[in-house]
Formats: C-alpha cells, structure tokens, sequence
C-alpha cells in the first residue's frame, strides 16, 4: 500500500459520516484520504516520507462549500465602490471621491446600496450632485435593481419613450421621466453599455477571490455567474491555479449553446464542473418584486414580478432536463415557489420514462424564501434542493416584518423544509451577502432570536455547509464528508464549534485549508508546518 503524505492526529475530527462520526487521526494519500480512525490503525500508513502533525487538540471538520454565491460578482465588488453604506450622504461621498480621481467621462460602477437602510429610494439627481461628468451605475446589494445617473441613462438611451421590458420595470416621476432606477430585466439596458475588464483580468480578480474564500474554510463553491466567469475559471484550471474546486452553473441565456454543444450536468473533473441551468422565476424582497400569492404589506396593487413566464419556464425547462442538464430556480416569493413546483412535479412525469441520468433530476430551487405553508411538504415529496442562504434571515429581517407581516412564520423556514425530507443546501449570496461561512452558520443556529422554531442544531446547520452541497452537485461519493476514499478536502479550527456558545460561532477563523490533499491556506501557526 502507498504511504501517506500526511497524517494529521491528536485533533477531534467531525466527519460527518454516520458511520463513524468523529476520529482521531486521518491520512491522506495524494488527493484523497486513505484512512480516518484511530491513531493506531491510521499509523499504518506512515512511511518514510509522510509528514505527521501534531494538531495538539485542534479540530477538524470537513471543507465548506457555499452551494449559491457569484464568483465575478464577489471579485469585482473588490474593484467598484462599495455603497453598502449606514446613510445615502455617505454613500454620495464614496462615489465623489471616485469621482475626484477619474477623468471625466470614465464610468464608476459599484454595488450595495440597501434603500431600507436610508428611508427611501435614491434617484438620478442624488448621483448627478456629485458626479455630473461621470456616467455611474449602481447595484443594489440584491442584485435586483440599479441606481444610475442621467449620463449614464443618455449613454443607454433611456428616455421617457424607453418601454419596460417583459419582466422589468423602470421607475418613473409623475411626468413620465425616468427617476434613476432600474429594476429586474430593465437594469440590461444599462448594463450593457459599461465596459468590462478582459477575461485575462477577471481571471486575476477570480485568483485573489478564491483565495480569499479558502481563508474562510470553503473548499468548494457554486458559481451563479456566467459565460466570462466559466472563461476566466477555464483559465486557471488550464494553470493549475484553482485553490478550491467550482461547480458552474449555465444561465438560461445560454441553454440553446449549451444544449447545441451537448453540454450535460456533471461534465468536467474534479475542480470545474457544469452544474444546473439558472432559471429566474421572479425578482427580490428589497425591490418589492419577488413574485406573491398576495400583495405586499401597504402595497394593494402589488404582487411582485414574474421574471421569466411560466411558458417560456416550463419550455426552457423541459429542453434543458431532456439535454441531461438539471434545473436551479430562483423563486423567492410565496407564487414564485408555487409555480416552481408545479413545474418539477410535471418534470417528475417527463424524466421518469426517459433514462436521463439521476444528477440531472437534482433540481434546486434557490432561495426559497418565503414558501406558503401548504407547499413546504412538496420539496420532500419531489426530492428538490432547498438551496437557502441563512445570513438572508438576519439582514433581510426588518424589509420581511415590514412586507411580508405574519407570513413571515414561513419565511427562511429550514426546519420546517428538513422536516418535510428537503436536502439543505447552504450558501452566502455572495457579493449580496459576506461569503463568511461562520456568519451562515451563526444565522441559521441561532436567527438572531427571529422565529427561532426554524433555527438548526449546529449539526444540522454544518450538513448543509457539506452533505448537502455534495448530494446537489453529484458529489456526494467524493465530497461532503471525511471517509477513505473521498477528497482530502478539511478545515482545521482552532476551537471546537459544538463546545463554543453559539453566538462564537460568527467569530471563528480558520487555521488551514486543504483541499485535494494541498494546504491552501494556512493562517500565522507553528500548528500547520
């Protein structure tokens, strides 16, 4: 038998496995673990060249996977201006400080405004008070609307004759005049006409991003962006310059070049992957354009917004399941959901006389925010992911009491989903949320006292951070879990989560990072050389 390149003993090893759920020991041979037990039935693969280390009572838990974040998205906030700010004064500051240093005519781009936070929606002439001569463009921390200024809306050729597309809108004074704000499929109208970095440079971003989630103990994430992302992670792949495994999941705009080129779910290796097809059933909470069963708190006339139709939904849908790719669909309000799962229940009966292979049939729904009671039970039943983002219940709590009022008992509703036999699968949002993991897991054991009866055991919470990532993404064979034959991917902590008290949690920092056999990332410790 090989010898090991590494043992690691002496720690509390979590892993994850029913079988055998904690150890003292583990070794890893190349990219996988060989064994995990006891120390002395692991000693038996030591051999000349095997590094031991002592980890002096450290813990151990498998490696994290953020099973929903935006991979170009999270890099490039890196690069705009955050305004992601306490009040809209200071948030007008940090773009006329940008403003201050770029040639006029240059575009300032940025991300994070919350207009809870500042008591109304910020508008066109807020922007052309501090950056006349600079088009400027701003996304919400949702992603689901934009702020922009009017040299940005001249340079998109927004008027007041610029219809709302299918599936957006465009905010409008009593005159008809467009007030600044885009919101859903509207927001392509400006997009489209900022430039943007080369693919060699997003690659660079995507590198120091990567990294920078290693540090937090994600060993793998599922990345929501799209053709210029996969480009940019092709790129490292082919440099070996992928500290942590991805799967990457294909937008709906570009099913018709996927399905041509006969792309199926599961193609690629063990670092870069295809995963589902995303579909948008409606917007978001914070824009008031999640789609609803009934309308928003103080809002008669409002229902939401149906981003793709259910036809053009069901049409994309069975296309995609019968090309072999399944299905990731954000649904966040109340209809929304409902509709989602009347389409996987008509999928059930399409796939089941036509051999398509079984991790084409894992579809998701992402989000799952608000789930009317009487559809809870249908995830189960279907066998859908519920692929959820527990920090959402934390910073989206004030806008949920306010819009949603007493529908909120099942908003963000974990136990109830598990208990009704959904697969958990836990993610940030990323750059709509931090992508710090602890955070998650922090909100989803203890929601800031919010409806706690849909809090999670720490257990529970951490199988949703592993098992439950891997069984969406095909893996569950090689990931999730720290069991001989699977990937060497682990997490060291330097404090025991189940023996912390769980507001700790949110404070913990990982001391290294292996992925595949290889420390990714090892924090200032004597404890990892």
């Amino acid at each position: 038998m090989q010898a090991a390149d590494w043992i690691l003993w002496n720690a509390r090893i979590y892993t994850q496995d029913p079988e055998q759920p904690e150890a003292e020991a583990l070794a890893v041979v190349g990219e996988t673990l060989a064994a995990v037990g006891p120390m002395e039935a692991v000693r038996a693969w030591q051999g000349p060249r095997t590094r031991i280390l002592d980890l002096k009572g450290a813990t151990v838990l498998p490696g994290l996977i953020d099973a929903h974040l935006h991979l170009e998205g999270y890099a490039r906030l890196q690069m705009g201006v955050d305004v992601d700010t306490p009040t809209l004064e200071e948030a007008l500051a940090r773009v006329a400080r940008q403003a201050a240093t770029r040639p006029p005519g240059e575009w300032i781009v940025g991300r994070g405004w919350l207009q809870e936070r500042w008591g109304r929606f910020p508008t066109a002439d807020d922007l052309d008070r501090v950056a006349p001569a600079h088009p400027v463009a701003l996304w919400a921390r949702s992603g689901h609307a934009l702020w922009a200024n009017r040299e940005a809306m001249r340079r998109a050729g927004v008027t007041r004759d610029t219809p709302d597309p299918p599936g957006g809108r465009i905010a409008r004074d009593a005159a008809g005049e467009p007030t600044g704000l885009f919101f859903e499929r509207a927001i392509d109208g400006i997009a489209r006409v900022i430039p943007e970095p080369s693919i060699e440079e997003l690659a660079e971003a995507l590198y120091e991003a990567l990294h920078a989630l290693a540090a937090l103990g994600l060993t793998a994430v599922h990345n929501f962006d799209g053709p210029r992302s996969f480009a940019a992670l092709q790129i490292l792949h082919a440099r070996g310059d992928l500290p942590i495994r991805v799967v990457q999941h294909i937008p709906l705009s570009a099913l018709d070049h996927a399905l041509a080129v006969g792309l199926r779910t599961g193609f690629g290796d063990e670092w870069l992957r295809i995963g589902a097809v995303k579909i948008f059933a409606d917007g978001a909470l914070g824009p008031r354009t999640a789609w609803m069963l009934e309308p928003y708190e103080g809002e008669p006339e409002n229902t939401g917004i149906a981003y793709t139709s259910p036809e053009v939904m069901r049409e994309a849908a069975h296309r995609a399941t019968l090309g072999g790719l399944s299905l990731a669909i954000h649904a966040i309000g109340d209809r929304a959901n409902r509709e989602v799962l009347d389409l996987f229940e008509a999928l059930r009966a399409l796939e089941a006389p036509r051999g398509i292979p079984p991790e084409a049939r894992r579809h998701r729904i992402e989000h799952a925010q608000l789930v009317h009671p009487a559809d809870i039970p249908r995830f189960g039943a279907l066998g859908i992911v519920a692929s959820m983002q527990p920090i959402h219940a934390v910073s989206d709590r004030p806008m949920a009491e306010r819009y949603w009022g007493s529908r909120c008992a099942t908003a963000y509703a974990w136990r109830s989903l598990k208990a009704a036999g959904a697969r958990l699968a836990f993610g940030s949002d990323a750059p709509v949320e931090p992508p710090n993991p602890w955070w998650g897991l922090h909100a989803a054991v203890v929601r800031d006292g919010w409806h706690p009866e849909q809090a999670l055991p720490l257990a529970e919470a951490l199988e949703a951070y592993t098992v439950g990532p891997a069984w969406a993404a095909g893996l569950e064979r090689r990931q999730g879990r720290l069991r001989p034959g699977m990937w060497a991917d682990l997490i060291v902590l330097p404090e025991d989560p189940f023996r912390i008290p769980p507001d700790a949690l949110r404070d913990l920092e990982v001391l290294g990072t292996m992925v595949g056999g290889r420390w990714v990332f090892r924090r200032g410790s004597a404890l990892l050389d």
